[in-house]
């Protein structure tokens, strides 16, 4: 194993006395405790990146001064390898995913703490979550601009300190606005600038298995649920709300590590006639608003929003709901397990289903049946009345929850295509960011002023429900005529300039045939001979 920038006799020590130190069992109070834990989730990351090969940081040189990074623009005529490296790829969005998506639900589970530590309501509790799925969809335009500008590499690094530090800081707040600001909006932004940019990594480096690919890295969202769900219970229990986002702030770090995964890719050799003419003809945008001529996109955009006004809901939600029916705060945060758990498997099955011939091309409508069954699945869930419905709804949830998570970014790579897709899922995130930012906290308005889960749970299923109606039915109606349009247009210029060309060709091989026909007639004069041949003679 080759050395690490980390890899000294001094960091070694610092590393076996933290792990020592960590398991010997010492528990001190206040700050001290808090220093403590955040070194054990620290050291982590830094023992990882001492034992990381060095091709993880310079396999493509990375500059820290931003003008003279490599960016990813995805230049014309690179070939997605479909495999090498883009593994290593799918590993980072994979834990992206997981923490970009988990997080908002993950947290829920300090929720009861905070309401007693700061003596508020569900709905002003659920604004945290809201927050953060708000930023990790509202700046998605800055992201995309940042993405063009700087490259995908630089931006997931300093988003990876933003969500530590959001999370860190955090664990010292003293009012539940204070809350917002370090959990909600810094963590969000940085979960943001690393969620993004891996997408964008992912479909630049597959092609054929992109959905597969897609199933796979969204497959992180169920797995880190499934992991963080029980670990902030683990945490509240032993350090308190404090020290446990202390240590989730330590954990995010490894969003850095993930960032150095990113490695743009080459562009062919070329000469410098071809290079300068090929700089001409692609400028690059650093927000490309013409996704919004495409019928296709537009539909997509507002099915999304409807979506996602009550696709968050029952996860943020349904830990809450099982402690209200009197079920212990570990057996209520098992929910979200189980959900993650069904949900691990949903997510990879359906990117291969969805990567099979005669599915692919009616990729939207799989991915519309998926909202219709989430939605179907909250409208019966709504109807729970012990601990067995909850689980069952769960169960069906996290089947349907998959299917989408594994198909939304798909069926839009499948529509603008590779290069307009840093622009379009950054407005696409944006259009969804005003939703997001009103659904959970409605919801927990709607809980405080009913008391019931059950219509918090009903309005959800029909949100959902409407989007998938939206989205199949303007595809049906309103895109399949106009997709159909500019296929033909860019088909009729294509045959335009094979015409042109097959236009001069008669002409060019007529003057050759004169030409050589004119030859072969002197040069028998020149010899004092007649020859005839019947395939030059004419």
């Amino acid at each position: 194993m080759k050395a690490g920038p980390f890899s000294s006799p001094r960091w070694e020590k610092l590393h076996v006395a933290a792990s020592a130190h960590s398991h010997a069992g010492h528990r001190l109070p206040g700050l001290p405790l808090q220093a403590h834990v955040l070194w054990v989730s620290l050291h982590c990351l830094l023992f990882s990146c001492s034992t990381a090969p060095p091709c993880y940081f310079l396999g493509n040189p990375l500059s820290f001064t931003m003008g003279a990074v490599v960016v990813d623009d995805a230049p014309s005529g690179v070939k997605a390898p479909d495999g090498g490296w883009g593994w290593a790829i799918l590993f980072g969005g994979f834990v992206i995913t997981g923490f970009s998506y988990a997080f908002p639900k993950a947290v829920s589970v300090f929720f009861k703490e905070l309401i007693r530590e700061f003596g508020v309501g569900y709905s002003d509790t659920a604004w945290i979550s809201s927050i953060l799925l708000a930023m990790l969809y509202g700046t998605g335009p800055l992201c995309s601009v940042c993405v063009n500008w700087f490259g995908c590499r630089p931006v997931m690094l300093v988003g990876g300190l933003f969500a530590s530090l959001g999370m860190v800081t955090a664990s010292f707040c003293t009012s539940i606005l204070q809350l917002y600001l370090t959990a909600g909006v810094i963590t969000g932004l940085g979960l943001a600038l690393n969620f993004q940019p891996s997408l964008i990594m992912l479909n630049r480096y597959f092609d054929k298995r992109r959905p597969l690919a897609n199933g796979l890295a969204a497959a992180g969202s169920p797995v880190f649920l499934c992991t963080l769900s029980p670990l902030g219970q683990i945490l509240q229990h032993e350090y308190g709300w404090r020290g446990g986002f202390l240590i989730l702030g330590g954990m995010l770090l490894n969003c850095c590590v993930c960032g150095a995964l990113m490695r743009p890719l080459e562009p062919p050799k070329k000469s410098e006639a071809a290079k300068e003419l090929t700089e001409k003809k692609t400028k690059k945008k650093l927000l490309d608003f013409s996704v919004f001529k495409d019928g296709g996109f537009l539909v997509y955009t507002v099915a999304a929003s409807i979506m996602v006004l009550g696709l968050f809901v029952p996860p943020v939600f349904v830990v809450s709901y099982a402690k209200d029916l009197g079920y212990p705060d570990t057996k209520s945060a098992f929910l979200l397990s189980i959900l993650g758990f069904v949900d691990i498997f949903a997510r990879p099955i359906c990117g291969v289903v969805a990567g099979l011939k005669w599915v692919r091309p009616r990729c939207v409508y799989l991915f519309s049946f998926a909202m219709l069954f989430n939605g179907i699945a909250d409208l019966i869930g709504s109807m729970s009345i012990n601990y067995g419905g909850l689980a069952a709804f769960c169960i069906f949830f996290g089947i349907s929850y998959g299917m989408v998570g594994a198909l939304q970014f798909e069926v839009l790579m499948a529509i603008v295509g590779t290069q307009k897709f840093s622009s379009a899922i950054g407005l696409v995130l944006l259009a969804e960011a005003v939703a997001v930012l009103v659904g959970p906290p409605s919801a927990g308005k709607l809980l405080d002023a009913t008391g019931r889960y059950m219509f918090v749970f009903i309005i959800a299923g029909v949100e959902v429900v409407c989007s998938a109606l939206v989205l199949a039915l303007g595809n049906f109606f309103c895109v399949k005529k106009k997709s159909e349009e500019p296929q033909t247009k860019e088909e009729a210029a294509e045959r335009e300039e094979l015409n042109k060309s097959e236009d001069k060709t008669p002409e060019d091989a007529k003057v050759d045939s004169i030409e050589v026909e004119q030859f072969l007639k002197d040069e028998p004069e020149k010899n004092g001979e007649v020859v005839t041949n019947p395939e030059t003679c004419v």
